[in-house]
């Protein structure tokens, strides 16, 4: 099989996504190897590690992006715009354009009927959350106008948002209509930021 370029940069990484994305899909996450998806991509397997470091992150490729949203939801609200309603108007925006990340986006529910049949997917989650969570807080201690505990205010929203994700990915899963499942993870993403704005971030 004649080899694509392995010096693509983000059309490699997304060509490798897509191949390993369906292999995942039609066979399971722990059934296909690395080396198979460099086959059916047309690179070699250290070209695939080279853009995906762990197999795991051949599925769970979306870090970079929500590292991103959480940055840009810190560091790019408007003034007088405080970083709880700058999260709340980010999280609706995924949710109503359907975005990857939102857990309501179309392939959501075979995705996330291949992460949860692989502990090591599940595992991989776990710890990109904990990653997302320390990013929040880094964050928000270098910005003077955070006023609460950041570490807290990270980890009440890291742990709420994963907490609305994963009850989405259940009810998808065992086939609740996709738009009534939309509906109710806005209603309980609007719960959380009460609950945040109420409990946890510090009174004007």
């Amino acid at each position: 099989m004649p080899r694509t370029s392995e010096r693509g940069g983000p059309k490699t990484r997304a060509k490798i996504s897509q191949v390993a994305t369906r292999l995942f899909f039609e066979r399971g996450f722990d059934a296909v190897t690395v080396a198979e998806v460099a086959r059916e991509a047309g690179v070699s397997s250290v070209t695939v590690f080279k853009h995906f470091p762990r197999k795991e992150d051949l599925l769970l490729d979306r870090q970079v992006d929500a590292a991103e949203l959480l940055r840009s939801a810190v560091r790019d609200r408007a003034p007088g715009v405080d970083v709880l309603a700058s999260l709340r108007d980010a999280s609706l925006r995924i949710l109503d354009e359907r975005q990857g990340l939102s857990g309501v986006a179309d392939g959501s529910i075979p995705f996330f009927k291949v992460v949860a049949a692989s502990p090591a997917l599940i595992a991989r989650a776990r710890e990109i959350a904990s990653d997302l969570q320390r990013l929040l807080t880094e964050e928000l201690e270098k910005d003077p106008a955070f006023k609460g505990d950041p570490a807290l205010f990270a980890a009440f929203f890291i742990g709420g948002y994963s907490t609305v994700l994963v009850e989405t990915a259940r009810r998808l899963t065992a086939g609740d209509p996709p738009d009534a499942v939309a509906d109710d993870h806005r209603e309980r993403l609007e719960r959380l930021f009460i609950a945040l704005r109420n409990g946890v971030v510090p009174s004007r």
